[in-house]
């Protein structure tokens, strides 16, 4: 979720994420409220390999859309990993931190649905955690690809697409 929102697709992603910041922030919230959900951050460095956390954030808060980005700021204690392709889990320490704490499921949100969304759910699938995606907390470039994930994700990697206040049950 922490994106400059400078790029050529950025457009079409702000008026999708847009529909999801209350949603989103509101199922943060919860997350940050239960003693059972583990809260992982997980977000692309943008290409920029001496970025760190602070540096993701602060372009972002920087950038074109700081309205898109301030509601999900971490705390400083908050799990926080940066990735350098599509998945969550390529080239990253998110499966090992998962098998630490114990994970059996895991609820995927952000953007963009037919891109990180998507490979994030095929790798957690193929690591054999179960998955639940809130499509109301994810967000698209392409409506009609971000649907066709949707549906792959649920037909193919038995990912449960769940409403928000069930996806933390």
């Amino acid at each position: 979720m922490f994106n400059p929102y400078d790029h050529e697709h950025a457009e079409l992603l702000t008026e999708s994420v847009e529909q999801i910041v209350d949603p989103l922030a509101s199922l943060l919230a919860r997350a940050r409220e239960r003693d059972d959900a583990d809260l992982v951050y997980v977000n692309d460095n943008h290409g920029d390999f001496t970025a760190g956390r602070e540096d993701i954030i602060e372009a972002a808060l920087q950038g074109e859309r700081p309205d898109l980005v301030k509601p999900f700021v971490p705390s400083r204690e908050s799990r926080f990993l940066t990735k350098v392709r599509h998945s969550g889990f390529y080239s990253t320490p998110l499966g090992y931190l998962l098998g630490r704490l114990g994970t059996r499921r895991v609820v995927i949100t952000g953007q963009v649905t037919e891109q990180c969304v998507l490979y994030t759910a095929l790798d957690a699938y193929v690591r054999h955690f179960e998955i639940r995606v809130p499509p109301s907390a994810v967000a698209h470039i392409d409506a009609e690809l971000g649907k066709a994930a949707l549906r792959m994700m649920e037909a193919n990697m038995r990912a449960e697409l769940c409403d928000l206040e069930d996806c933390l049950d």
